[in-house]
C-alpha cells in the first residue's frame, strides 16, 4: 500500500487513515532498525536530495540514514556552497535538481510555504522537512509514533504542549495530526507566545498556567525556547520563562504517574527542561530520535511505491 499523493508537505492537509498508515508503517521500519546489518533493496535505483537552507543534525541525518537503509542513494545539498548564494531561486534550484532524475527532495526552508512552492513546480515528490513556522510534519508524525508505542493510541489521551507555540512549526504539524486521532490537546505558554484561535473551531484549548494545564495530562511536549524572544521582548527574561514555563520534576508530578515526556530537541536544559526530566524514566527523547529514523524511512517508502514487499514485512 502507498500514499496516494505526490508529496508529503503537512499535516493539516492529511486525513487519519493516511497519518494511521505511515504510523503503521514506521512500526515494520523500527524493527528493521534493531537489525545487525540495515541495508534493504526496497529503493534501490531511487535518488534523494536532502535540500537544507537552515541547519539541521536531527532531521537531516535520520532522513539519510532513512534513505540509505532503504538502498536509496542519497546526496546532501549544502546551500552554503551551491548556486544558491550567487541568487538562484528555489524553484531553478529545484529544477536543476529534477534535471539530473532525482526522485525525492526533502526540503528545509526559513520561509513558510516554501515547500509547497517547490513541489507545485517540479514532478519529484517533496518532503517538508520544516518550512518557517510553517509545519514540521515528520517531526510531529514520529512524536506520534512515541507515542502511540507507548499508549496504544492517541484516542482520548489529554496532551499538552508548551512553550514558544507562536513559532513553533512542530506544535501546528502536532495539533493538526493529533487532534486527527482523537487526542485532547492544550496549549500552553507566555500570553505574548500563545496566540488564541490559531487552530481555529478544533477544540484545542489553551492555558497560561502550566500548573494547571498538567493536571491529569496523559503527555508532555516541551518546545524549545530562542534566546531571539527575550531580545524581542517576548518574555522578561529566560530565568522568569524557566520559573513559569519550565518543565520540572515538580510540575510533572502534577501529571499522570504514567505521563510520558517529549522534546523535539535541540534542549536547552534548565530551561524548557531540567535534567532529572530531560533523563528520567519519564523521558521519550532519546526514543524520539531513533523514531526519526523509522517514521521518516516509511514515508520515502511509501511516497516511492509503498509496494508489499518480503524485506519490510
Amino acid at each position: 500500500m502507498s500514499l496516494k499523493r505526490k508529496d508529503l508537505l503537512g499535516l493539516r492537509d492529511m486525513n487519519s487513515e493516511e497519518i494511521e498508515l505511515i504510523l503503521h508503517s514506521s512500526e515494520s521500519m523500527k524493527e528493521f532498525i534493531k537489525r545487525k546489518v540495515k541495508k534493504l533493496p526496497t529503493l534501490r535505483g531511487r535518488s534523494i536530495v536532502n535540500l537544507f537552507y537552515e541547519s539541521s543534525t536531527r532531521t537531516r541525518t535520520s532522513f539519510e540514514l532513512a534513505g540509505k537503509y532503504l538502498g536509496a542513494d542519497t546526496v546532501n545539498v549544502a546551500t552554503s556552497t551551491s548556486s544558491v548564494t550567487k541568487g538562484e531561486s528555489l524553484i531553478d534550484t529545484g529544477k536543476t535538481i529534477e534535471a539530473m532524475g532525482v526522485n525525492t527532495i526533502v526540503i528545509r526552508h526559513p520561509m513558510a510555504g516554501s515547500a509547497d512552492l517547490l513541489a507545485r513546480n517540479v514532478s519529484s515528490s517533496v518532503i517538508n522537512g520544516g518550512d518557517g513556522i510553517h509545519e514540521h510534519p515528520t517531526q510531529a508524525l514520529l512524536d506520534m509514533f512515541t507515542i502511540k508505542q507507548v499508549k496504544g493510541s492517541l484516542e482520548g489521551l489529554k496532551i499538552v504542549i508548551v512553550g514558544d507555540v507562536l513559532h513553533s512549526r512542530v506544535a501546528r504539524s502536532n495539533v493538526w495530526g493529533m487532534t486527527k486521532l482523537g487526542a485532547e490537546v492544550t496549549l500552553v505558554g507566555p500570553p505574548t507566545l500563545l496566540p488564541e484561535r490559531l487552530f481555529g473551531n478544533l477544540g484545542v484549548k489553551y492555558s497560561y498556567n502550566l500548573t494547571e494545564a498538567l493536571k491529569d495530562a496523559d503527555v508532555v511536549v516541551a518546545l524549545r525556547i530562542q534566546k531571539e524572544r527575550q531580545e524581542a521582548g517576548l518574555v522578561p527574561s529566560m530565568r522568569e520563562y524557566a520559573q513559569q514555563y519550565g518543565i520540572t520534576q515538580d510540575k510533572i508530578k502534577l501529571a499522570k504517574p504514567n505521563a510520558l515526556v517529549l522534546h523535539p530537541g535541540p534542549m536547552n536544559r534548565g530551561i524548557e527542561i531540567d535534567n532529572e526530566v530531560a533523563d528520567g524514566v519519564a523521558s521519550l527523547i532519546q526514543e524520539q530520535v531513533t523514531n526519526g529514523v523509522a517514521v521518516r524511512m516509511a514515508i520515502l517508502y511509501l511516497l516511492n511505491g509503498g509496494e508489499d514487499s518480503e524485506y519490510i514485512n
